[in-house]
């Protein structure tokens, strides 16, 4: 079921003892009743033991459970009502995962698929399947087959479309021009994508990927007919059903077969990280018995190898793995029981609850880290950790799922904010939250299951969202999730008074335009969600939401000021207002002790003692002692502070993210006086020196006159390094040893890099160079150990002597005609523009990696960089552009200016990327 319930009670339990003494508690008189209530709830918890095990095999304890289930969520409500009447007095003034592991076969496999699309490349209409049980590798495979290197450049358009079980026709429609780069209308009808489809395919070639094909009326019905208009095509098909190869009409089946009982055994192993020969061949014998019982699945093997791992490495120890009964619950669905359960029931009961929460996301949705995080933190599924914020803990959780192969990372994101859940994992989370969660149009929901469920997330394609009619008790919904699906629906404004228990209402990218006063009426409520809606004002009753802590308003776009009430919203943990046009906002923020995430704020000097400001006066920031995001705009705008003691972020221990906005000048550049000003703005901004945590930026200031002493001091196009921009100062100079993450971003007069970056910056894992079209040269960086991406760099020569890098991303540099020495490198990634030049140094690569490592160096072509990179995000909003990394620069209007005509602003972090997207800031 969606909820612990052994965890919900443990969480009562919890609130129970922290609110008995609370002065709210002693107003209300009710300190006695809440006593018995929290020993009536430890005898509660006591009894539990083997009961959620149980519930699955005995039907009386499952209808145990859920009464029990029941009562705790109305004992949680009744905490909250208690909190919420007895403070109604005035407000006072990882590596983290390891590369995946495919067998020979599956190299054997692509290579011979490959040879079949090429031979037939020029067929007008060539249909290939891979055919084979869910979690066998299909898509594994289907992905080597569409980056393989030999079909670079061979087709005029590629696209890969996840088309899964429950799909929309335009919104499918809508991924393959995506996907193909044809421009669309987002109001076109099917018939006018289908139309726009052949129009901008007729005549040219195509190669598409067709992933998890349920149904065969997505190629019948949808495609067939506008891709018909191409002059050659093949389709790659990824299913688990014959009938529907048969049907589509596919010239070629390939079948994924389950792994043999010795490469079943290979994956168990190096799955785990065992490195010890000995260890391999003592547990081999009990380790093929495990992966029989897996079936010889992949996926299967892969989770359970994440349990074996969290226990002693003896036959002993996996002999009681073999044992467990979860191997033999008989009326557990067949495709769930075994390895898939046993994974899920090994988890610690937290990790239970925020795995069991992605069953809300509909098959093949991309999940974005934070997006869960709120939605976690909101639910109250966090174990709080002394020392550490809420954020820092769920943190932990998100790839702790990850680590266990319970959530797949995205592999386009370094450090992996983004994600996926397989589909029979899904089918998991689904069937044991099959009580609680409900994915579709809860209009289709009868009045008995309506008032059983907890948590819904909408997906429908009516015009509008409509609840079914009940009494308003009836009513016991905690999450309300808007996906958007298609095109934008409509929104029932009666939900603000009917869901009353609501945790989470995400409305996101839905046709609302309006917030009714009768918001201030969900006092449960912990997270608000209107990003990319129409509302242009909030109303002063958000005030009364004492519990919120996540209230996201990203492109509002005709939002222009915060209510008054926003400083009386105690709870607060996060505040977004990137892309929102806010120009006024309340004085007091800097109250909201627990505000850590604090996105989009205008920053301006404070306007005396008015309760509304044009723009956030910096000095409130001395109160946040809990920040660990920060993104400020309008920098420009503040005034210096000429206190002695003016270092605002000195403090702030917590702080991992920094970023630091001007406006771009619409006609003219900044005056001298306007840079000096930012200068001081900047170093008032200064971080902390003993930042315990493993991620934040900071932003150097520019350096025009020593980047122009550097010009006059150039010989044969090397900059001086006595004098030259590659000199950090000494101001900066103590960040290296700790830099993990380094930008450089429209730097055009650059010439070389640093050199402390290779003798200094010794746990440095990624570099980006993206606009430096002087710079000649990237070398001799010692200690770059993940990724190295380079882009739009003209005048780059040559990339040499990094020997622990091993990723390399290069597009637009035309002019790179040298790589070399870099003995680690695992996966090139390269633009269409590089396909001629990198012929003078990819063979000597790929030849290098087959002779030290036996295998293939991975190289992949036709890749969207980081600056073009599209998703969908959680919550089903329109696709979010991935912005070089951060917001600060490139087309927006909150971009970072490029202050005179020599700037050079260095952006450190101190860990692999916190990528921001546009739909997430």
């Amino acid at each position: 079921m969606a909820t612990i319930v052994d965890t919900l009670v443990g969480s009562c339990i919890n609130k129970l003892q922290a609110i008995i003494t609370d002065k709210a508690i002693l107003i209300l008189g009710v300190k006695d009743e809440l006593e018995e209530l929290q020993r009536r709830t430890d005898l509660i918890r006591s009894s539990f033991n083997d009961a959620e095990a149980r519930r699955i095999e005995e039907s009386a304890v499952e209808k145990w459970i859920g009464q029990i289930r029941d009562v705790m969520y109305d004992v949680d409500d009744i905490i909250d009502l208690a909190r919420f009447k007895g403070t109604r007095t005035p407000i006072e003034s990882s590596a983290l995962i390891q590369p995946d592991l495919v067998g020979k076969e599956a190299i054997y496999a692509c290579r011979e698929v490959v040879d079949l699309v090429l031979a037939h490349k020029e067929n007008k209409d060539f249909k290939i399947a891979i055919v084979g049980t869910g979690g066998v590798g299909k898509t594994t495979l289907a992905q080597k087959i569409f980056n393989d290197k030999k079909l670079e450049r061979r087709f005029d358009k590629h696209a890969w479309v996840c088309v899964s079980k429950e799909y929309s026709r335009d919104s499918l429609l809508r991924q393959v021009l995506r996907n193909m780069g044809i421009p669309h209308d987002k109001d076109e009808l099917v018939g006018e994508l289908q139309s726009n489809l052949a129009s901008n395919i007729q005549g040219k070639s195509f190669f598409l990927v067709l992933d998890d094909v349920w149904h065969s009326e997505a190629w019948e019905d949808l495609l067939r007919t506008p891709l018909h208009a191409a002059a050659t095509g093949v389709v790659l098909v990824t299913t688990r059903d014959d009938t529907i190869a048969r049907v589509i009409g596919v010239d070629h089946t390939h079948r994924v077969n389950l792994m043999s009982a010795d490469v079943g055994w290979e994956l168990l192993w190096r799955s785990m990280n065992i490195k010890e020969e000995k260890h391999v061949q003592n547990l081999k014998d009990i380790g093929i018995e495990i992966v029989c019982k897996c079936g010889g699945l992949p996926l299967g093997i892969r989770v359970v190898a994440k349990v074996l791992a969290t226990h002693d490495q003896t036959e002993n120890e996996w002999r009681k793995m073999l044992e467990n009964s979860a191997w033999s619950m008989s009326k557990f669905p067949h495709e769930l029981r075994g390895a898939l359960y046993l994974s899920y029931d090994a988890l610690p009961h937290h990790l239970k609850q925020c795995f069991l929460y992605c069953a809300l996301y509909p098959e093949d949705v991309i999940l974005h880290r934070d997006y869960l995080i709120w939605g976690w933190v909101a639910e109250g599924f966090i174990e709080k950790q002394e020392g550490q914020l809420l954020e820092d803990t769920v943190e932990k959780y998100y790839y702790e799922l990850i680590n266990r192969n319970l959530l797949q990372p995205d592999g386009s994101y370094i450090d992996h904010i983004t994600c996926k859940m397989h589909d029979l994992l899904r089918q998991l989370a689904c069937y044991l939250s099959r009580e609680e969660c409900y994915v579709g149009d809860p209009e289709s929901l009868g009045s008995n299951s309506m008032c059983k469920v907890r948590r819904i997330s909408v997906v429908t394609e009516k015009d509008m969202v409509v609840l079914p009619s009940m009494d308003k008790d009836q009513y016991k919904v905690r999450s309300f999730t808007y996906l958007l699906y298609g095109t934008s629906q409509r929104i029932d404004n009666s939900l603000f008074k009917r869901l009353v228990c609501l945790r989470i209402l995400d409305l996101s990218d839905s046709l609302l335009h309006n917030i009714p006063g009768e918001i201030g009426h969900l006092i449960h409520l912990r997270l608000l969600d209107l990003n990319r809606t129409d509302i242009s004002s909030l109303p002063e009753s958000i005030g009364s939401l004492q519990n919120l802590q996540i209230l996201n308003l990203l492109d509002c776009e005709s939002l222009h000021s915060l209510p008054l009430a926003t400083t009386q919203l105690r709870n607060l943990r996060r505040l977004g207002l990137g892309g929102a046009p806010i120009n006024n906002v309340p004085k007091g923020l800097g109250r909201l002790k627990f505000l850590n995430d604090l996105v989009g704020l205008p920053v301006s000097h404070g306007s005396g003692n008015t309760k509304m400001q044009d723009g956030w006066n910096l000095k409130e920031l001395a109160h946040l002692s809990q920040l660990r995001r920060l993104l400020l705009i309008n920098l420009e705008k503040a005034t210096p502070s000429s206190s002695t003691d003016s270092l605002l972020l000195i403090d702030k221990v917590h702080l991992k993210y920094l970023y630091l906005c001007c406006t771009v000048p619409a006609d003219e550049e900044y005056s001298e006086e306007d840079v000096s000003n930012v200068e001081k703005i900047f170093d008032q901004l200064e971080p902390p020196h003993d930042v315990q945590e493993e991620e934040w930026v900071f932003i150097e200031e520019e350096f025009e006159e020593e980047e122009e002493a550097a010009e006059e001091g150039e010989e044969d196009g090397a900059a001086s390094k006595q004098k030259g921009k590659e000199a950090l100062s000494p101001r900066s100079s103590w960040l290296l040893p700790c830099l993990k993450k380094f930008d450089i971003v429209n730097c055009p007069k650059l010439r070389a890099l640093p050199p402390q970056l290779g003798q200094q910056a010794t746990s440095l894992k990624q570099l980006i160079i993206e606009y430096a079209g002087c710079l000649k040269m990237v070398e001799d960086l010692w200690f770059l150990s993940d990724a190295l991406q380079i882009q739009a760099c003209e005048g780059l020569e040559r990339v040499s002597n990094i020997p622990c890098v091993r990723k390399l991303y290069v597009n637009f540099c035309p002019n790179l005609r040298c790589v070399e020495e870099l003995g680690s490198l695992e996966q090139l990634w390269l633009d269409e523009d590089m396909q001629e030049i990198s012929l003078l140094w990819v063979p000597g690569h790929q030849e290098q990696h087959r002779q030290h490592h036996e295998d293939e160096l991975e190289v992949f072509s036709s890749v969207l960089l980081l600056s073009s990179q599209q998703v969908h995000l959680t919550g089903g909003c329109q696709p979010a552009l991935f912005l070089d990394g951060v917001l600060l620069f490139h087309n927006t209007e909150v971009l970072m200016p490029t202050v005179v005509k020599s700037t050079f602003w260095l952006l450190m972090e101190r860990v692999i990327g916190d990528y921001c997207m546009y739909g997430l800031w």
